[in-house]
């Protein structure tokens, strides 16, 4: 069976995805990335000395609001009501960097992925604006899809 892009018509042309006829179920993503970092500035981190603020705090709040808000962000992707999103920032000293997962549930027609995602992005991109001053050179990683249940394809889980 030879898959097609879902995003366009017969003629190419852009188009939002017809959900109405999908079965309504409980649909769940989760999404990973990292942000690597000098060793002083992981310290820094930690010890709440940047100057912006709790940047962990911060970057879990900033990856909420957009999960919320990847419909004005990602063309055709639909609003949605989402029924929970968690945003979690995990320090490794040892590889310096901070592992950011996101999980985004809700009950409906269509999956929850490009908001998982859009969660991890914007929260790596937050850390990353709130340390620039002190580390230009940080690397935002791996972002990607690593789970995700529901709806007609069934469970994805990322080997």
């Amino acid at each position: 069976m030879k898959r097609r892009l879902t995003h366009f018509d017969r003629e190419g042309n852009a188009v939002m995805v017809d959900v109405s006829a999908k079965d309504v179920t409980e649909r769940t993503a989760v999404a990973g990335g990292t942000v690597i970092m000098q060793a002083a500035t992981l310290k820094t981190i930690l010890a709440k000395g940047i100057k912006k603020g709790d940047v962990l705090s911060v970057a879990r709040l900033a990856g909420i609001m957009a999960a919320k808000r990847t419909h004005e962000l990602i063309p055709l992707c639909h609003p949605l009501p989402l029924a929970s999103i968690t945003v979690d920032l995990e320090p490794d000293t040892k590889r310096r960097a901070i592992d950011i997962t996101a999980t985004v549930k809700v009950t409906g027609r269509t999956g929850v992925e490009m908001e998982a995602l859009t969660a991890v992005s914007v929260a790596a991109l937050t850390v990353y604006d709130m340390c620039k001053a002190i580390d230009r050179g940080m690397r935002l990683t791996d972002i990607r899809l690593t789970h995700k249940s529901g709806g007609k394809s069934g469970t994805f889980k990322a080997k």
